[in-house]
């Protein structure tokens, strides 16, 4: 499983649960299209995060990278309904970065090729 990760802030006067039901249609659709395996969205508690991280944390399950290619493609198309869904989700965040994890150990990790 490979997990992209979005840490971002609202864009000031965007309501927090009004951005949660625009991502829900924009991920929702992408799951739905099988460019996704699932996702999840978390706020930050208590103030309780480094200063480099934002207030929302997002991340979005994949079964490897061709399908993280298609989730891309599907975007890059600029073709409705995807492209208003995600033009909505992005209009309404700032302050954005992005990082690509995989489980580990995973599937292709052979045994007797570690590195010291």
């Amino acid at each position: 499983m490979d997990i992209y990760h979005v840490w971002f802030n609202l864009k000031p006067g965007t309501g927090d649960l009004a951005f949660s039901e625009t991502l829900s249609a924009y991920l929702g659709h992408l799951r739905d299209a099988g460019k996704i395996v699932g996702w999840r969205l978390m706020r930050r508690k208590l103030g309780l995060a480094p200063d480099s991280l934002r207030e929302f944390h997002l991340m979005i399950e994949l079964r490897d990278l061709q399908q993280l290619d298609q989730a891309f493609a599907e975007a890059a198309s600029r073709a409705d309904p995807l492209e208003s869904l995600h033009f909505s989700v992005n209009s309404l965040v700032c302050d954005a970065f992005f990082a690509l994890y995989r489980d580990f150990p995973d599937a292709v990790r052979r045994r007797g090729e570690e590195r010291f």
